[in-house]
This record gives structure tokens, sequence and C-alpha cells, in this order.
């Protein structure tokens, strides 16, 4: 298993790897807790191993420090069609409490930005919970740029559901 050494003193990441599906529910659990959302936790080690690394439809980095698991990005490819280049979304940034303020989040956004600019991406960007004030100003300090002009619209569940039968779409031939 490959790790990434960085400015940081015994601070290294490294690329999730199937074993770690235990580590990463955690850490989603761990955030989960941090924005009050732990009853919307429906993810399972099974639905993560899929996804992640059968289907491979998102990726996770692992911070480490002193030896310990502290942290996890987990991103994933997205296009944008003005641009026409791929992005990096972030979809979710966890440090562990009594990890933060040692530089651990901004070094993960760095390394981010980075395999970004490696992967020929044209932008990075991820969503933040507008009463999380402390991660704002934290991200606004890296550069990010809110988009008040933007709203995210999301479709789950039943309402998925139905519109997915909405298409009049026959079957494939």
């Amino acid at each position: 298993m490959e790790t990434i050494n960085t400015k940081l003193k015994n601070f290294k990441l490294r690329f999730a790897q199937r074993d770690d599906t235990n580590l990463i529910l955690d850490f989603i659990k761990g955030l989960a807790e941090y924005e009050n959302l732990s009853h919307a936790v429906v993810a399972t080690e099974d639905i993560l191993r899929e996804s992640l690394f059968e289907r491979k439809v998102a990726e996770v980095i692992i911070g480490e420090y002193q030896g310990k698991t502290v942290s996890f990005a987990i991103f994933f490819h997205n296009f944008s069609t003005f641009l026409g280049q791929p992005g990096i979304y972030l979809e979710d940034l966890f440090v562990k409490p009594e990890y933060r303020g040692k530089g651990i989040g901004t070094i993960m956004l760095s390394y981010l930005a980075k395999l970004a600019k490696e992967r020929g991406c044209g932008r990075f960007e991820w969503s933040c919970l507008d009463w999380n004030q402390p991660s704002i100003e934290f991200y606004k300090s890296m550069g990010a740029v809110v988009m008040e002009e933007w709203s995210v619209y999301r479709v789950t569940g039943d309402a998925l559901d139905q519109l997915a039968t909405k298409a009049e779409i026959g079957a494939k031939n």
C-alpha cells in the first residue's frame, strides 16, 4: 500500500483499500454525528464495499497521523460541459475533532487539488452545510468561492422511484 508523505511531520495520506471499508463507515458515522445527521446514514459495509471497490464509483483518501487514522475524504469525478473537462467533486471530508487545527484538512484539500490538476480536471468543488461557519471560513481561506447563484436539488426514495417511472422508455433492444 503506497503512502504519500506530506509537509506535516508524521502525517501521511493513502488511498483506501477494500479492507478499510469498516474504517470508512466509521468516518461516515462520525461525520454524520458532527452534522446532526446520524439518522440519515443507511450505508453498510456491504454497500460501501460494492460501491467503492467493485463498481468504483468513488475514491477514498485516508489520513494517518502518528500511525493513527485521523481523517478521510471521499470524492468522485464529475464533468463540466462548459469547460469540456472532468472535475473532482469532494463528497465528504472529515478530520476527527481531536486532530483539528494541525493543518490536516488543508493538506487533504491541497492533495485533492493537486490530484485534480494531475488528472486534467478543470475544477474541484464541494458543498457545505450553510450553518457550518467554521468550515465555510476555512474553505474561503483556501480560496474557495461560494456559488450563491446555484441551488442544489436532490431526488431520493419514493420521489426518485416516481420520477424514474415518468420517462415512458421501453425496454432496451
